[in-house]
């Protein structure tokens, strides 16, 4: 079931919401924006709505698991934000492991150049697209 289009990624955190979208061809990621946590169905209304507009035909929700792959706590946050999305949209929600994405995103901002004064600002969008690259490069390329 191969579904060309955009994929909507999204890093739903305490305070903030980074999302992140991919090119047409689902190969590259990039960070688009971050949303202010206001509550879990405005938060879902707000990302179902980003995803229309970039007409998206999927989103990915990051979903960090434990060293032995079982959902914490967080993850089941990650899980009842995924079903209040799926409540407000009709496209296809996934959850996806997010482990270790904040500090990949660190390393980026590092091996980019960024000052440390900067570096610590807000990664939610490029932890996102983290998230949303490695989804994008597990699955199978069909040669096209």
């Amino acid at each position: 079931m191969e579904i060309k289009g955009r994929i909507l990624a999204v890093d739903p955190g305490e305070k903030r919401i980074g999302v992140a979208i991919s090119d047409e061809t689902q190969t590259l990621a990039r960070p688009l924006t971050v949303i202010k946590h206001v509550a879990r169905q405005v938060d879902a209304a707000a990302v179902a709505q980003l995803a229309a507009d970039e007409g998206a035909v999927q989103i990915i929700v990051g979903c960090a698991l434990d060293s032995e792959g079982l959902p914490g706590p967080q993850a089941r946050k990650a899980e009842r934000f995924a079903e209040a999305l799926r409540q407000q949209t009709d496209l296809p929600v996934e959850l996806w492991d997010e482990s270790g994405s904040t500090a990949s995103a660190q390393s980026i901002r590092r091996s980019m150049g960024v000052s440390r004064k900067k570096r610590a600002g807000h990664l939610d969008d490029l932890a996102a697209a983290v998230i949303l690259q490695s989804y994008l490069d597990t699955r199978p390329t069909t040669g096209n």
